[in-house]
């Protein structure tokens, strides 16, 4: 049996308080797994471990028929993004967190080549500054990246590959790698938007 990520866990005492007193911008490059599955029965979501093993981020869509109740908690279950779906003519997800920073992500509508990638827009405002912030998603076949404003790279999700004797993880299993200085928490909130804009949470 393949295992998505080798089991780790925490001491209760040092581990513990270190993983929440911890940043969630990275100071390197840092990798996650993601597995396209909740823990929570009869619900859609997805599960994310860091590099160590450990469980990091939780998404569950509690009413998968409305996408109302969408929710990225951390360890702790303390939810980090809440997310609305907007279903009009340009159909969007929305984000939000208890500190007032809100996105929106929606698809480009431009004509292009077949084949080639399809982009996303995604937009951040903060409460605090009014202060507005553009990312771009790429979306070829099955790599998936995140750049910001200016065009540099934040964040890049494909399959995951194993490299034991070729096994396979299956499609639901994705890596996610996170470039220095990158809040990952709000690039776990575009992996999750943009997993409900294509119906796959």
């Amino acid at each position: 049996m393949v295992q998505i990520h080798p089991v780790q866990t925490l001491p209760v005492d040092s581990g513990v308080r270190e993983v929440k007193s911890s940043p969630y911008v990275t100071t390197e490059q840092e990798s996650f797994t993601i597995w396209m599955r909740s823990l929570v029965c009869h619900s859609k979501g997805c599960t994310v471990y860091d590099s160590k093993g450990n469980l990091i981020y939780r998404g569950d869509n509690y009413d998968s028929k409305s996408c109302g109740e969408v929710y990225l908690m951390d360890l702790y279950r303390e939810v980090l993004f809440e997310f609305q779906q907007s279903f009009g003519l340009f159909k969007s997800c929305e984000g939000c967190n208890s500190n007032g920073t809100r996105f929106r992500l929606r698809k480009n509508f431009k004509i292009s080549p077949r084949g080639s990638s399809s982009s996303y827009k995604a937009v951040m405002e903060s409460s605090k500054d009014d202060q507005q912030s553009c990312y771009k998603i790429l979306n070829h076949r099955s790599v998936f990246i995140i750049e910001d404003g200016s065009g540099r790279l934040m964040a890049e999700v494909k399959k995951k590959q194993s490299n034991v004797n070729g096994l396979d993880f299956g499609e639901d299993v994705l890596t996610m790698v996170v470039e220095p200085q990158v809040d990952h928490s709000f690039i776990m909130g575009i992996v999750i938007a943009y997993g409900l804009l294509k119906c796959k949470l």
